[in-house]
């Protein structure tokens, strides 16, 4: 219970460890004046294990900040949800890009900074640097523990930095950030990805000289992957969706043999993102069923429409409404019927990789290495587990891609990642979304936020 306190009381201090200026520079970092917590400048020399406790567990914190906006927005331009808000109706018009909207440099919902889609994600890779600088120079830890810390902080990078990566795309992304004031340059997408595997192959191989337990506290989202070898399983797991963007399908398989994976294990094991109320955040996803609002999200009509007749997935998913709700925006109403089911609770975790993605990763590896048998045995275990039988149909690549991509869209259905909007767009499907239900468009990307392009004037300045 001690441990637990501890937790909650480092997730609640987190903005007091590292703020950052989005709204001029989001990989800028503030001094910090607390007498009770650790600033800047004292953990870059010789920091005490409790200051590096609280770098750690802020990092986490610093992880989970994309959910939200990502979970909201991403999802919506895949069509998995609406996000319908009452109050603004821009979440709809602007979001679906609705009477021919398309995205600017202030675009709404991302805001100057970009939200949850860029800001937070630096704002994490930057804490992670802080840690790493900490580790560095500090007296206080051995060589293994410096290791096995690095190796935490590389990981949250590698992740981090494709969330801006997929949400600006061709536009490109900064990925030289250690000196914030004179940052490098947008790199391609590619280049992009490439950094994020470079930092998790960075981050496995300092797993691998470690072994035992990971020296410090992490949150209950780690459960089960407290070991250095646990953290290094989630850590291919996340090489293995790098691996899968860059179209390395070799890559993806070995990613996944080193990682968590498991054919006959629970598809909804995986680490997640903690919530455990005051002081720490509620989850951020969670609506009481049936509550008399009109800000919600709810389920996408054509994805119950496109649905298996006996999917155990809908059922377990979503929730039909007792009355459904309903926002009239410029072009249709958009009437959501049913909404998320997923979490019994506003503390319930929520899931950053699953058992159920590797194995949709193994289908799809072996489905584009010609190796049909071992992708069809992967997509019955997806299969058998919805309650929906094997698979009976064609076995061509496209064709089984066609089920490998249609199986995502009900397993991960809404997960914080925008799978089926990265899924479209790195297939050439995008045109294959259906819109009819809002009139509005699909978004292939967006441009960079305001304060990237101001950041470049003032530099130039």
């Amino acid at each position: 219970m001690k441990v637990m306190n501890k937790i909650k009381t480092y997730i609640g201090y987190t903005a007091l460890v590292t703020l950052f200026m989005a709204s001029c520079n989001p990989l800028q970092l503030d001094q910090i004046d607390d007498p009770n917590n650790p600033s800047v400048g004292s953990v870059s020399e010789n920091a005490s294990r409790s200051q590096i406790q609280f770098l750690v567990t802020g990092l986490e914190s610093r992880h989970r900040g994309y959910v939200t906006n990502v979970s909201q927005a991403w999802n919506t331009f895949g069509r998995e949800v609406w996000y319908l808000n009452g109050s603004d109706p821009r979440f709809q018009t602007d979001w679906l890009g609705q009477g021919g909207r398309e995205p600017d440099r202030i675009y709404f919902g991302f805001g100057t900074t970009g939200g949850g889609s860029w800001a937070s994600p630096y704002q994490a890779i930057r804490q992670a640097d802080v840690l790493v600088s900490a580790v560095e120079n500090t007296t206080t830890l051995t060589s293994a523990e410096q290791a096995a810390l690095s190796g935490f902080a590389r990981m949250i990078q590698g992740y981090q930095f494709m969330i801006p990566a997929n949400f600006v795309y061709e536009n490109g992304i900064r990925i030289d950030v250690e000196d914030p004031l004179n940052p490098g340059p947008h790199v391609p997408y590619d280049e992009a990805m490439q950094h994020s595997r470079s930092l998790l192959n960075e981050a496995d191989q300092l797993f691998a000289s470690g072994s035992g337990d990971f020296p410090f506290t992490l949150t209950p989202g780690f459960e089960g992957y407290t070991s250095i070898n646990g953290l290094r399983q989630v850590n291919n797991a996340i090489l293995a969706r790098n691996n899968a963007y860059l179209e390395d399908w070799e890559g993806v398989l070995t990613a996944l043999d080193n990682s968590f994976m498991d054919l006959e294990g629970d598809l909804d094991a995986g680490p997640a993102h903690p919530y455990n109320g005051p002081p720490d955040s509620f989850n951020p996803l969670f609506y009481i069923r049936d509550a008399a609002v009109n800000t919600i999200i709810v389920v996408h009509p054509s994805v119950l429409e496109d649905a298996t007749e006996g999917d155990a997935r809908v059922a377990e998913k979503f929730y039909e409404r007792e009355e459904p709700v309903v926002v009239t925006t410029d072009a249709t109403p958009l009437v959501g019927t049913h909404q998320d089911n997923r979490w019994p609770n506003n503390t319930t975790p929520i899931p950053f990789i699953r058992n159920e993605e590797l194995v949709l990763l193994k289908a799809e590896a072996h489905a584009q290495l010609g190796q049909t048998d071992l992708a069809v045995a992967a997509i019955n275990v997806i299969r058998n587990a919805a309650d929906i039988g094997d698979y009976s149909g064609a076995t061509d690549q496209e064709s089984l891609i066609d089920e490998i991509l249609y199986q995502r869209r009900y397993s991960l259905w809404a997960e914080p990642w925008g799978h089926r909007w990265i899924d479209a767009r790195r297939y050439d499907r995008l045109d294959e979304i259906n819109t009819s239900f809002d009139q509005g468009t699909v978004f292939r990307q967006f441009p960079h936020p305001q304060s990237e392009v101001n950041w470049d004037i003032y530099a130039e300045d």
